[in-house]
């Protein structure tokens, strides 16, 4: 079997996984996640139709970002579950469909029996799927798969927040609406670039409803030294993704049983918010970025809990002891099962795992400083403007984003360590993880790496160039002394690239490739539109950005 997959930055030669993804994904699954897409996309016509015609289904309308969300980069690995939300969504599109009038325009999608069986949706999956029916249009295709991907990555932060019971109907509208659109074949490129950035528009929401239902659950983040020690006397649980209240569930119900528990990844940030420093035995933060998880995970020796995305393939030596959850998947794992109302995910088997294991191998030692999202950093806006004002501060530099697996990313690294120190990094998501441990010293009382947080505080950056736009009296954040060195790897970070765009933002140097499924022409009107900016060598970034290039 073939298959064409190119949603990720280490698709492989930048071109597209014809056989297996780098990310672990075999022509199978992939051919699944299609079948999933192409069902979600006759689903979403009768979606937008019902609404329309004063008609809506709010679980519907959550299950289409949910299953777009297992869909994403190292999220969902497990074919029966994989065809079952494919079963599931063939099954809404026809609740719906019989709610209305016959829709004499629909979609093949639309109107299609379900495929039967796991073998048989895989055919279907390899027939329906982009790499068998591109447009014939190079330019639309691209703008389609783009418009995916940024689709994809707000579903997934959509479905963070309603986790939350923080909730926005016209978010999950407009990701049938987008669905939908991608099957037009009379679409222009322009109408498609619009909607991309109606996607980064939507994606400046979606991070704002997260973030308040992250701050308004859990409290502020604050500036926190998080240790990067062990306790060598107690087994530990590790929890890895981006699900605040996953972590927090656990922490109540491991409170008082000689059990500690460590953040991985992503989940690092939970340590400056508040209602996490009530718990003593949230120890500390182990291991780096997600691709480092094999070996990490390894040298645990405890229960690992994945909660969102970035999963990798487990290794024999771990896995008997790692579980998912939410949208999470891998096959034979065990699956810690959804929350039912008002009450809490039952984490008793991760529990009782964890009783039985050593303590973990400790990696490192020390500490490293945590908690300057937007409250931290406007809290501090007399001691930035005042270190701008006397010329202490020259430049901010985000470098925001995720991290990966080639050898290419130490650039972001070696960055970090060329930027004079009269600068000041913002950073947010696991790309941190390539400089966030260096010793780079301080500037005006603040660390020279102020961390956000997540992925999902990009938001929190946002927020901290529009205060400074309007505090140092410029017209545009364009104006203000910031460069932008972004490093993607999956669709989350597709939705932050046009959520900075769709915010007028230019001159965003993205690495370390540029997405392999922007067409030449695409790419060069991104580059003309927003100077987009592909990267260069350290020495030749360094020395354009410290003089506003």
């Amino acid at each position: 079997m073939m298959m064409l997959c190119n949603q990720c930055q280490e698709t492989n030669h930048n071109e597209g996984c014809e056989q297996r993804g780098v990310c672990g994904k075999d022509a199978e699954l992939s051919a699944l996640q299609d079948y999933l897409l192409y069902a979600l996309k006759g689903l979403a016509f009768y979606g937008v139709r019902a609404r329309a015609a004063g008609i809506v289904h709010e679980s519907t309308d959550l299950f289409v970002a949910q299953a777009l969300f297992a869909t994403l980069t190292n999220v969902n690995f497990d074919q029966e579950r994989i065809y079952q939300l494919t079963t599931e969504a063939f099954a809404r599109r026809d609740q719906l469909r019989m709610s209305l009038p016959p829709q004499p325009d629909a979609p093949l999608m639309g109107t299609c029996l379900p495929a039967d069986g796991i073998d048989a949706s895989v055919r279907m999956g390899i027939l329906v799927s982009a790499a068998m029916h591109p447009h014939p249009n190079a330019d639309i295709q691209s703008l389609r798969e783009l418009l995916i991907y940024g689709l994809k990555g707000l579903a997934a932060y959509c479905d963070h927040a309603y986790v939350l019971d923080h909730r926005d109907p016209d978010l999950l509208a407009f990701l049938q609406d987008g669905l939908v659109a991608t099957t037009n074949d009379s679409i222009t490129v322009e109408a498609l670039i619009d909607l991309a950035m109606r996607c980064g528009q939507h994606g400046v929401t979606a991070m704002a409803l997260l973030d308040e239902a992250n701050t308004s659950r859990f409290g502020h983040p604050e500036p926190t030294q998080v240790n990067l020690g062990v306790d060598p006397t107690a087994p530990g649980i590790l929890v890895s993704g981006h699900d605040l209240l996953d972590l927090y569930e656990l922490l109540q119900q491991t409170a008082g049983t000689g059990i500690n528990v460590y953040t991985h990844g992503e989940m690092l940030p939970a340590h400056a918010y508040p209602a996490f420093k009530q718990f003593p035995h949230l120890i500390g933060n182990y291991g780096g970025a997600w691709w480092e998880q094999q070996q990490h995970f390894a040298q645990f020796n405890g229960p690992i809990l994945v909660t969102t995305n970035c999963l990798q393939k487990p290794r024999e030596s771990y896995t008997d002891r790692i579980f998912t959850t939410g949208m999470v998947g891998w096959e034979h794992l065990p699956h810690i099962a959804d929350r039912q109302p008002g009450q809490a995910k039952d984490f008793s088997a991760l529990i009782a795992r964890a009783r039985t294991c050593a303590p973990p191998v400790q990696l490192e030692s020390g500490s490293i400083t945590i908690g300057f999202a937007h409250n931290a950093i406007l809290g501090a806006a007399d001691q930035v403007l005042a270190a701008v004002q006397s010329g202490a501060l020259q430049r901010f530099v985000v470098m925001a984003g995720c991290d990966g697996r080639h050898k290419e990313r130490t650039y972001y690294t070696d960055v970090a360590r060329t930027l004079p120190e009269d600068t000041i990094i913002l950073t947010a998501g696991c790309a941190k993880y390539r400089y966030n441990k260096l010793d780079l010293g301080t500037l005006g009382g603040l660390p020279r790496v102020l961390d956000a947080g997540q992925c999902n505080d990009c938001f929190s950056l946002v927020k901290v160039a529009l205060a400074l736009t309007e505090a140092i009296g410029v017209d545009s954040v364009n104006d203000l002394p910031i460069s932008y060195d972004i490093a993607w790897y999956e669709q989350k970070a597709v939705l932050v690239l046009l959520s900075l765009l769709s915010l007028g933002v230019k001159g965003i140097r993205l690495g370390p490739t540029l997405p392999a499924f922007l067409s030449p022409k695409v790419a060069d009107v991104l580059v003309r539109t927003f100077d987009i900016k592909p990267i260069a060598t350290v020495e030749q970034d360094v020395a354009a950005m410290m003089v506003g290039n």
